[in-house]
């Protein structure tokens, strides 16, 4: 399906050209046109840990359609090199169920990252990706530190965090999961970029 779906014309909110890989592209996820792609990720056993494996599609535009209503929060569909590749959502945690279970600040960003199953494994293709959204979170100036969340459970997605930079907070309870948290701020993400070049 993700071979056939256009999104040229779609706006870009950030663009960034990836070493390796093209051009990076943040569309606002629309939540109608959307929500088949979507869903066809998001119902798949590997994305167990997105939660929402046995949701309808109209469950889950449901559900985009409200992040989409709200300020503090974002959803993206990503591309690289015109190929739809993921969902990146981003929040407040100052107004999300987040801030209440650590010392949220207003300088915090906080990001959740779902990759599309890949046609063919491309090396260190999530690292880059990462990259390119790190710089997005923090080309606000007022972010200092990108919060990630993952499940607990989630070893792969926490390891790749780790490798990339991000430093181990507290785990915490979430209504949905049990989380581990993850740091990095403006100074160590600034450091790591000036060794990848």
């Amino acid at each position: 399906m993700t071979a056939t779906y256009s999104t040229n014309a779609r706006e870009a909110v950030y663009q960034d050209e990836l070493e390796g890989l093209g051009m990076l592209r943040l569309l606002r996820l629309l939540p109608q046109e959307d929500a088949d792609l979507i869903h066809g990720w998001v119902k798949e056993e590997r994305a167990r840990f997105w939660g929402m494996i046995g949701w309808s599609r109209d469950e889950v535009r449901d559900v985009y359609a409200f992040l989409d209503s709200l300020d503090t929060h974002h959803g993206y569909l990503m591309t690289v090199a015109g190929q739809p590749t993921g969902i990146f959502q981003t929040y407040e945690p100052l107004h999300d169920p987040l801030g209440e279970v650590y010392p949220a600040r207003a300088e915090d960003t906080g990001m959740h990252l779902l990759l599309a199953p890949a046609a063919r494994p491309v090396p260190n293709f999530t690292g880059t990706v990462l990259a390119g959204l790190v710089r997005f979170l923090l080309s606000d100036p007022a972010k200092d530190r990108v919060v990630a969340e993952p499940d607990a459970r989630n070893s792969k997605a926490i390891g790749r965090f780790l490798r990339f930079g991000f430093e181990p907070g507290p785990k915490v309870q979430l209504p949905e999961k049990e989380a581990q948290l993850v740091f990095l701020d403006r100074e160590k993400f600034g450091l790591r970029a000036a060794e990848q070049g």
